[in-house]
């Protein structure tokens, strides 16, 4: 895939639609398109991955292992929306497991590039990590009311008085 056709998905992404065409370019130079089907496994809770992802199309759940539940889907994502983005932390493990709900395509990102760009780039670099930093602020809150969902069946907390 040519990086026009990238720069291009990217423009239309939520994660990405207001970044400037200079940084989209920068970014599609360490980008490609990836397909998977439906019930597909993106990457595993704890397996090293080496990009960062953009749901371009489709539906990706995210699971987790959780003691005495086992695997729990805490959320699914959607066109725009960021996954893997441990990746650009240098470490690169997952802490959840990634199923496409249905047939995806995601941009995936070279995470190691665009670390060295970001450190070679100050400019660059701010304005990518204010993106990632909104993208997992606004994940934070989606993980909040999911918590909340999950826990809305079981005994509330009541604090006991001293003893």
């Amino acid at each position: 895939m040519d990086i026009e056709s990238v720069v291009y998905v990217l423009s239309q992404l939520r994660f990405s639609e207001s970044l400037p065409e200079s940084m989209l370019v920068r970014i599609a130079a360490f980008a490609e398109l990836r397909g998977f089907p439906a019930h597909s496994i993106l990457f595993r809770e704890n397996a090293v991955n080496d990009r960062l992802m953009i749901v371009a199309v489709g539906r990706v759940a995210l699971d987790m292992q959780v003691p005495g539940r086992g695997e729990v889907r805490i959320m699914s994502l959607g066109p725009g929306d960021m996954l893997a983005w441990s990746a650009l932390l240098g470490k690169g493990r997952m802490t959840t497991s990634a199923v496409a709900l249905e047939d995806t395509q995601v941009v995936a990102i070279r995470a190691r590039d665009v670390l060295l760009l970001c450190e070679s780039d100050p400019e660059f670099g701010y304005q990518l990590m204010r993106h990632v930093a909104e993208a997992l602020a606004n994940r934070l809150v989606a993980t909040r009311l999911q918590l909340l969902d999950l826990f809305a069946d079981t005994e509330p907390f009541v604090p006991r008085g001293p003893d």
